[in-house]
């Protein structure tokens, strides 16, 4: 099922097209053919193949005449599958037959293992013919800590924080990209920060709820206001739900005292069953049940 991060990294793509030809131009210093338009066209690549055959975003480079001279089939692949070196092949070989240009396979790949697989030559048969996917991942993403080129670069930036923020500079490459967020829309500003969010792991999560809420203190506006809010309201949920998990703690530790007292004896199951509650005025009700009790089914009544 697409989650956020695919929707969301895809979408990026999708709404900046010039932004493939871009980076395969900065990243993997390929001489594209001279083009004038990027277009997005049906990710569909033949109402003829079957349906599983639908790559997440396909675009079309043409020359000023309007002639396509170069097909992009973009992948975002959050985990290995094994399928893809039977299904990317099809991409290109459909597109290309279709539109009488070349293609390319690139994959987004945030993960490093998983960019490592993308990364390998798809042997087509008998070592007489290899697709090359192009994978966009940690190892060919720069780590992008300056805040100029976070400016310029702000989609590079996303990549780059998704890729490295978990790493020795992750929070100068998180700083960098959402500190550059100001350039899109509210809600595309939300989406992107909440992609780089998730994709960090619970230190460096804690450290940079720690330097906004310090830069909040100190009135030095570097990240946007919602980045803030979602942070102070991702702390006051943590806080709350913490407060109510030491409640529903002591109402357990509580009744399993009371029984006890009353010479009320638990079977492995019972007790389990108090453990596994999360219902406090459930727990509530068992504790009022003890008064009178003689069996764990009365209390459990």
């Amino acid at each position: 099922m697409p989650t956020l991060e695919h929707n969301g990294l895809v979408d990026m793509f999708r709404e900046n097209p010039s932004l493939a030809p871009h980076l395969l131009e900065i990243l993997f210093h390929l001489e594209l053919p001279p083009y004038a338009t990027v277009e997005v066209v049906e990710a569909s690549l033949d109402r003829l193949i079957p349906v599983e055959f639908q790559a997440d975003l396909v675009l079309e480079l043409r020359d000023d005449r309007g002639v396509q001279v170069l097909s992009i089939v973009l992948e975002l692949q959050r985990d290995i599958d094994r399928r893809k070196s039977y299904s990317w092949p099809v991409y290109v070989a459909v597109v290309r037959a279709r539109k009488e240009c070349q293609a390319v396979v690139v994959v987004v790949a945030p993960d490093a293992e998983v960019a490592a697989w993308a990364a390998q030559k798809i042997d087509l048969g008998l070592g007489l013919g290899t697709l090359q996917p192009l994978v966009i991942g940690p190892a060919i993403v720069p780590e992008v800590t300056e805040q100029a080129q976070a400016e310029k670069e702000t989609e590079l930036a996303i990549l780059s924080a998704v890729a490295h923020g978990n790493g020795p500079n992750g929070l100068a490459v998180v700083q960098a990209a959402l500190g550059a967020l100001g350039r899109f829309d509210h809600e595309h500003a939300a989406v992107y920060f909440q992609i780089v969010y998730n994709a960090l792991r619970d230190p460096m999560r804690r450290a940079l709820e720690a330097l906004i809420m310090e830069r909040q203190t100190e009135g030095k506006a570097t990240f946007p206001p919602f980045a803030e809010k979602l942070i102070e309201r991702g702390r006051l949920e943590g806080i709350r739900e913490g407060r109510l998990e030491g409640e529903i703690k002591g109402k357990r530790d509580a009744l399993l005292r009371l029984v006890a007292r009353a010479g009320i004896a638990l079977s492995a199951a019972d007790v389990a069953r108090i453990q596994a509650c999360t219902d406090p005025a459930t727990l509530d009700r068992w504790v009022d049940n003890i008064l009178g009790a003689k069996t764990a089914s009365d209390v459990f009544s």
